[in-house]
């Protein structure tokens, strides 16, 4: 299948694709990628655990702390969308070594925030900057060759599914026993230190394009008008993504109106995610077999029938209704992620000349779902309870499968 070419201009000053074969990473160097990778998805999650003591040491209403995981995400969604291209303009080693100190900054700011307002201008910046997971991925497969590709980004893609699953266990306990700020504090510390092991052991990563920022950014709207199959994968994964986002930002403010639970018990249902996430490979293995279009499907439908049976937690005593949403937690995370695995093996198969743009798309739609989930879930919750958010994430979820109903891929 032909490339979509990026502009005229852009032809003209496209740099010769002849770099050297490179060898294979070590280890600690794969580690830290890893890691890097993890601790900057993470950082995007922290907040969702802690939003009750946030909203009373703030002095935030119900409603108003649904703002900072729908600014968090909205600024991801933007960061992905105007910041990734650069890893195709400039080294990539100085893009990620510049993102880490602006991440660690933000994660300050968000610590030490005096205020509600202050706090929400830093979650945006926080979601802006933690793009830098989006980078680490790319100068993985930057850094291996051919045949080890597949492996060592896998590696790496871990790393960052673990940050994004224990970001929210450990928020919780960090939380009950020091309180919130701290949790950004030592997030912050321990970017800190990849940070300057990355400044140290990262090796430079020339750009493979002389192309302008302008037509990077113009070719999306190209990418995007071509390719139909591109806007359902994207369309689908933001409907999932809205009820996604739906329960976890709601999570920790029912369980506590609710039961009076605190933020350990809350961010301990990232484990339950972490289960159903990590079984996600086997939709790999299926794909391979069966064709993605049939995962996408089939994870649509997962969560759409998790979300109808979690309504029936209204109804239940407090022993119970734990039970259920750990449960149901588990099964609608694994067909979330499936689908996922599923949308990117279809959108990386249109055109491998623009991988990084389409990739970008794609997340693009997922994480503007992601801001939409947080927000309609935080006003449903206030408005309708519990009940709202799983109706609220029902529908999504099912539009979803309708989407990759009428799809053919």
């Amino acid at each position: 299948m032909t490339s979509i070419p990026l502009t005229a201009e852009s032809r003209t000053h496209a740099a010769p694709a002849t770099p050297s074969t490179p060898s294979t990473p070590s280890t600690p160097l794969i580690v830290l990628l890893a890691a890097s990778a993890g601790l900057g998805a993470a950082s995007l999650y922290y907040s969702q655990p802690i939003l009750a003591p946030l909203a009373a040491d703030l002095h935030a209403s119900t409603g108003g702390i649904g703002a900072v995981p729908m600014l968090t995400q909205l600024g991801y969604a933007a960061g992905i969308l105007l910041l990734t291209p650069l890893g195709d303009r400039f080294d990539r080693r100085r893009v990620i070594l510049t993102k880490f100190v602006l991440l660690i900054a933000t994660l300050l700011m968000s610590g030490f925030a005096p205020g509600f307002a202050p706090f929400l201008v830093a979650s945006a910046l926080l979601g802006l900057t933690a793009t830098l997971a989006q980078d680490v991925v790319p100068m993985a497969a930057a850094l291996s060759p051919a045949e080890h590709r597949g492996r060592i980004v896998g590696q790496v893609m871990t790393g960052l599914l673990l940050g994004i699953l224990l970001s929210r266990v450990m928020s919780g306990v960090i939380a009950d026993v020091l309180g919130w700020r701290w949790v950004y504090a030592l997030a912050a510390l321990a970017l800190t230190v990849a940070g300057l092991a990355s400044w140290r052991w990262l090796p430079a990563s020339p750009p493979v394009m002389r192309t302008t920022y302008g037509a990077l950014l113009r070719s999306l709207g190209g990418l995007w008008r071509a390719w139909p199959t591109l806007r359902r994968a994207a369309i689908a994964q933001a409907l999932l993504a809205v009820a996604f986002s739906a329960f976890w930002s709601t999570l920790a403010v029912m369980l506590h109106e609710r039961f009076g639970l605190g933020s350990a018990v809350s961010g301990a249902f990232g484990l339950a995610g972490a289960a159903g996430a990590l079984a996600a490979p086997l939709a790999g293995r299926i794909a391979d077999q069966r064709g993605p279009g049939v995962v996408t499907r089939l994870g649509a439908l997962l969560v759409t029938l998790s979300f109808a049976a979690m309504s029936v937690t209204a109804w239940l005593d407090r022993s119970a209704a734990i039970v259920v949403l750990v449960v149901l937690a588990i099964v609608f995370d694994f067909g979330v992620q499936a689908a996922l695995v599923a949308h990117q093996t279809i959108v990386y198969s249109l055109d491998p000349a623009a991988r990084s743009r389409l990739n970008a798309l794609l997340f693009t739609g997922m994480f503007i779902g992601m801001a939409t989930g947080a927000a309609l879930g935080s006003l449903l919750l206030s408005h309708w309870g519990w009940l709202g958010v799983t109706g609220l994430a029902t529908v999504a979820s099912a539009a979803a499968l309708v989407v990759r109903l009428g799809a053919d891929e």
